[in-house]
């Protein structure tokens, strides 16, 4: 590997590892039948839990499902957020 090789490489080190510290600091918001929303950092770490109220009141098992549902959607948003800023770096293009 030569030294130009060796730049470009470490540019783009430093480059996934800032794309990689945006995504775990971003924030993105599950919903569920606008009855449940879950907020869920880029490291799948959930930070915060919504339910309606009156849900609960009238049926739990349906709000526990929408639990699912909305920590599920989260967790896609958080993938396409991923492949956005880091699937470029899938191919590097380094030439070797």
């Amino acid at each position: 590997m030569n030294q130009q090789q060796m730049m470009r490489l470490k540019k783009m080190q430093k480059q996934m590892m800032e794309a990689q510290e945006k995504l775990e600091s971003s924030e993105f918001v599950g919903t569920a039948g606008g009855v449940v929303s879950v907020t869920v950092k880029g490291n799948h770490e959930v930070v915060k839990v919504s339910i309606d109220k009156e849900a609960i009141e009238d049926d739990l098992e349906m709000v526990e499902d929408m639990l699912c549902l909305a920590l599920n959607d989260a967790n896609k948003k958080i993938e396409a957020e991923s492949q956005k800023l880091l699937g470029g770096f899938g191919g590097l293009g380094l030439g070797f």
